[in-house]
């Protein structure tokens, strides 16, 4: 059994970075999902898939996987760019963009 191991990204609910800084393990799923014939609904019979453990550290992650005999690979985090703004530069003298509203 294959998993994976990554720290998960922020959400687009949220505005902050709270649950990013710990790392999950989760299984990669060995069968393709189908569509159920009578609903629709789009399911699988692979129950691992619902599995998603968290650790405070990448290397407690690997410990446990390699502790289970899992096959894993991880996935290092991007590095984050952060553009500095300021709100005065809204209203600075030589803006080169348009003002809009």
């Amino acid at each position: 059994m294959r998993a994976r191991i990554f720290q998960p990204p922020k959400t687009a609910m949220q505005s902050g970075w709270a649950k990013t800084k710990d790392w999950a393990l989760e299984f990669v799923p060995t069968h393709g999902r189908t569509a159920d014939p009578l609903m629709g609904w789009t399911g699988g019979g692979d129950t691992q898939t619902q599995v998603k453990l968290s650790f405070d550290t990448r290397e407690e992650a690997i410990a446990y996987a390699e502790r289970a005999g899992l096959q894993y690979e991880v996935e290092l985090p991007h590095a984050r760019r952060i553009k500095p703004k300021a709100y005065a530069d809204n209203f600075k003298y030589g803006r080169t963009e348009n003002w809009t509203h």
